[in-house]
């Protein structure tokens, strides 16, 4: 690993807690006891969740485990409007039907996901950073002024555990269903009287969703998960410098097939325009059965290793600046059973190589003065190198004896540089005005190409000629450069109403940078034929309004938190599957393209209510509508046909949204108590949309309900919890394409096991 320490993605973020618990800093202001308030940065600052004026969700490191809360998918029991889904290695963020479908090397998320600040890029590499968890923190809406870079949906920031100036340790172990395993281990370790050093490790292991039906296949589904993870960290105070330094592996195996075929969800998939039918009825195991058994190896071995670190320095009592740095590394390689068309296996292979580093530098200054606030800014640069291949029979498709079908890209360079600023002005105690602005500038480039190998050199075809070296014949370059420019910014204003709590309403900005599709410029290069328009696509852009109030009755036994928005969404970047002529050989090409959508509108209102009538029961309630729809959207597909998307509802973005939950707490002999929680989920149906065929598929409506029951010994030095998960069993789908390679994505079916662990 790189040993430079660069610098640092915008981060710390936003929250709203689904079980009454305390994280806070060593300056942050100190909840009062048993008020069921939590220390949060959605300001970059420490406040007070209930004096915050954001919607956020913010859940710490004990509630997740009371919680059942395992990995970063399971995030959506708890914080509203929010689903994170499997995306092939990867995840999938979407936040009030604001997400992204381009997981390449060249896409960026919607969503920002965030390791202790630090800007994650690539979707594979989220999975490894659910473990020794502090608090996990979740902001909806726009980030464009303080956290900038690809956060029109809003931001998931996972923080792990700071080191401590004390021996302590923790040691957690769970099995269930599925054969999954997950076990972690923590010790922490003084260093003189101020610094720390911290180390934890996880093991996660689980079986595929995907069920094996076929007998003595060549290559079994399982393990699908087989992640090991490991984080040093080293700091604490020294003065008036509070440090942390941070170190992390993590090394992912297992099965690259995790999808089933279309047809065992979905019928009628072949008509353009014409939505598919769900097929309903069916038992879980159905639903989840491969139906052929695997002829070509699946699996991955894929690591991530970074370092980062988070600096501050209280020049006077007013004035602190910060620096955040990181540099990461990251390799993915796999073989995959690419299955075609429905009915014909491929192998297929891949490697990737990904360097990413981020520097931001902070000040923040006027703390206590009528006038405070922050400046800084920010440099994030990734770059890529990677090949994937397609096997036989499909590459002899493309062309007649070729014995691969590849697409090597590299470098591809995602660069972004920023300033921003933002103010707030105490009118009067209580009251307060904020605004603030941010300049981004996003370079991208990639140069590559599609090219085919073939067996030998007596087996290249001469009519290639110079397009051929060796054994490889390049049909096409990939060559595009581009850059984007944006000024983003918020308005807000918030009130201490007396006796009630916070009233805030702000209007806030997105942006994600444009980028490019495969291939180039006519004329630009060999098979070049695309024009600047084809090639390019648009940044896409957000504008929020949104209003909210967080109040609390009858001596906090009644939180109330409730917020209205609207969005005005322009330029959304939708990926679609399309099947191209290639110029020289007349071949079928497929390819994925990018294109924007004209507009979208969003209209939502969000409410959490939690009742505390004695302090052993606890019941949350939350409610949600949201309105995600195309308003001026009419895609072509590859064939030429138009389908009007108008009113059609956005991906991932059910209108109704329910969660129900009770938790009782029982004291037993000797200062031990029984916790035991009941928690249901409640969709309305929701789409997800396939451009190629310019439908939607259908996902009904369901219920999910968990229940946990947890015995925890006296002061908490050791607890037992079993736990059940989607008890109803329902399989839902977490994506669908029809098209060349026909599938469903599935969520987890019913799971259930043992967890227990001990505090030293």
């Amino acid at each position: 690993m790189k040993t430079n320490l660069l610098g640092g993605a915008a981060v710390a973020l936003a929250l709203s807690v689904a079980t009454p618990a305390f994280a806070q800093s060593a300056d942050a202001p100190a909840p009062a006891a048993n008020s069921g308030d939590i220390v949060v940065t959605a300001t970059r600052q420490s406040t007070l969740l209930s004096k915050t004026p954001v919607a956020m969700t913010a859940v710490t490191g004990d509630s997740l485990r009371s919680a059942g809360i395992t990995d970063p998918r399971s995030l959506a029991q708890v914080a509203p409007n929010l689903a994170i889904t499997e995306s092939g290695d990867g995840v999938r963020i979407a936040i009030r039907g604001v997400t992204s479908t381009d997981g390449t090397e060249k896409g960026d998320p919607s969503a920002a996901f965030l390791l202790d600040g630090i800007y994650i890029a690539r979707p594979q590499d989220q999975k490894g950073a659910f473990f020794d968890v502090a608090q996990v923190e979740v902001l909806r809406g726009p980030q464009g002024t303080l956290y900038g870079r690809n956060t029109t949906a809003g931001v998931v920031n996972v923080q792990s555990a700071r080191p401590k100036a004390k021996w302590e340790g923790s040691f957690d172990a769970k099995v269930g269903n599925l054969n999954s395993q997950n076990y972690t281990g923590m010790i922490n370790a003084p260093i003189g009287n101020s610094l720390g050093i911290r180390l934890a490790a996880n093991y996660d292991r689980q079986d595929s969703n995907v069920l094996e039906t076929a007998s003595n296949p060549a290559y079994p589904l399982n393990p699908y998960r087989k992640i090991f993870s490991t984080r040093l960290s080293f700091g604490g105070d020294i003065g008036r410098l509070k440090f942390v330094v941070r170190g992390d592996y993590s090394s992912q195996r297992g099965s690259m097939t995790n999808v089933v075929p279309l047809s065992n969800f979905y019928t009628n998939t072949g008509t353009v325009g014409v939505n598919p039918t769900f097929i309903s009825g069916k038992s879980a195991n159905a639903y989840r059965g491969l139906g052929y058994g695997q002829q070509y190896s699946s699996y991955k071995w894929n690591t991530t290793k970074g370092v980062m670190g988070e600096f501050t320095y209280a020049l006077t009592d007013t004035i602190d600046v910060t620096y955040l740095g990181s540099y990461r590394e990251s390799k993915q390689d796999f073989t995959q059973d690419l299955l075609f068309l429905g009915v014909l296996e491929n192998p297929a292979t891949f490697w990737g190589r990904y360097h990413q580093n981020s520097q931001e530098l902070r000040l923040a200054f006027g703390k206590g003065n009528k006038l405070h606030g922050q400046a800084g800014g920010y440099y994030f640069d990734e770059q890529s190198h990677l090949n994937y291949t397609l096997g036989n029979p499909l590459s002899s498709m493309v062309y007649a004896g070729a014995s691969g079908y590849a697409f090597p890209q590299g470098p591809t360079v995602s660069r972004s540089k920023a300033g921003f600023a933002q103010l707030t002005y105490d009118v009067q105690p209580g009251l307060h005005i904020t605004g603030g602005v941010r300049y981004t500038n996003d370079f991208k480039s990639r140069s590559g190409a599609t090219v085919l190998y073939f067996p030998n050199q007596a087996s290249v075809p001469s009519a290639f000629g110079s397009q051929c070296v060796g054994t490889t014949c390049t049909l096409n370059l990939n060559i595009a450069s581009a850059t984007f420019e944006k000024v983003t910014w918020k308005v807000g204003v918030d009130y201490d109403v007396p006796g009630l709590g916070l009233a805030y309403f702000n209007v806030s900005t997105g942006y994600k940078a444009g980028g490019f599709n495969d291939g180039c410029v006519s004329g630009s290069g060999l098979g070049c034929a695309l024009s600047a328009g084809q090639l390019y696509y648009r940044p896409e852009q957000l504008t929020a309004y949104e209003g909210g109030v967080k109040f609390k009755f009858a001596d906090g036994k009644v939180r109330f938190n409730a917020s209205a928005f609207h969005y005005d969404y322009s330029n959304l970047q939708l990926s679609q599957a399309a099947t191209l002529t290639d110029a020289t050989t007349g071949a079928k090409v497929l390819q994925t393209l990018i294109q924007n959508a004209g507009t979208a509108k969003i209209d939502g209102i969000e409410t959490e209510t939690t009742l505390k009538p004695t302090p052993d029961d606890t019941f949350s309630i939350a409610g949600n509508y949201t309105n995600a729809r195309y308003s001026n959207f009419s895609p072509t597909n590859s064939s030429g046909q138009t389908v009007n998307f108008g009113g059609k509802q956005l991906d991932h973005a059910p209108k109704w949204t329910a969660t129900v939950g009770y938790t009782r707490n029982f004291d037993v002999a000797n200062g031990a108590h029984v916790e035991a929680g009941v928690r249901t989920q409640l969709s309305s149906e929701y789409y997800i949309s396939d451009l190629n065929m310019l439908y939607q598929f259908r996902m009904p409506s369901y219920t999910k309900t968990d229940v946990t029951v947890t015995y925890k010994a006296p002061q908490d030095r050791w607890y037992i919890q079993g736990y059940a998960k989607n008890l109803e069993n329902v399989i839902t789908v977490a994506n669908a394409v029809a098209g060349n390679t026909p599938a469903v994505t599935m969520e987890e079916p019913r799971t259930y096991g043992v967890r227990a662990g001990v505090k030293f």
